[in-house]
């Protein structure tokens, strides 16, 4: 004799409530990395979540606030990335390494770019990893000669490049940017290229 099926708790259904609303996040990801925020469709992020349109609303209250709680998903990331313990060249190959695998996310931040669009903090958010750069400095990790901002513009572009830039990639070292060859290569060279930025 079938089981009655056993209706959801309040633990479950908020497990569930989390897990649609990171399908609707993932899908957003996607569909802003390929079209940015002008060409994306809230219909078409729905269908790559498996989600209804409804949800998107109820959740994120339409296209903006999913935007925003995208890029916020992203400050997270690389927060998490950017550890003040870890060496520079460490953090700069684990940007390097969201660079190959979440391509959607730098779509995202080019589409962003060619915008003009910069969301609410953004200046803030980005001057804070100056600062950060500023205390390696003092701490004796980078050169003191050295412009902490234009260092981090300059290191920034290097995490970003083979995914930027790939058919540069290609062309300058013979290997694919998608290959495990180039990815570990290209993280050794960021690697001593950094270790190269402290003092003499």
């Amino acid at each position: 004799m079938p089981t009655a099926r056993r209706a959801p708790t309040g633990d479950d259904r908020k497990r569930d409530a989390e897990r649609t609303r990171e399908r609707i996040l993932d899908a957003a990801l996607v569909e802003f990395g390929e079209h940015g925020y002008a060409g994306a469709r809230i219909g078409a992020i729905a269908r790559r979540a498996g989600a209804n349109q409804q949800l998107i609303s109820y959740y994120f209250d339409g296209k903006e606030g999913l935007y925003r709680a995208l890029i916020e998903r992203w400050r997270r990331m690389s927060g998490s990335l950017n550890r003040p313990d870890a060496p520079l060249a460490e953090v700069v190959s684990a940007f390097a390494n969201v660079g190959d695998q979440q391509r959607y996310w730098v779509r995202l931040l080019v589409w962003q770019a060619l915008a003009g669009d910069r969301e609410e903090g953004a200046a803030a958010y980005r001057r804070a990893m100056v600062d950060d750069l500023r205390k390696r400095q003092e701490a004796g990790e980078i050169a003191a000669d050295l412009d902490p901002a234009y260092l981090q513009l300059a290191l920034f572009g290097a995490a970003l490049a083979p995914t930027l830039l790939a058919q540069f990639a290609e062309d300058f070292t013979g290997l694919s940017p998608d290959t495990p060859e180039f990815q570990e290569r290209y993280r050794d060279q960021l690697s001593r290229l950094i270790s190269r930025l402290g003092p003499g």
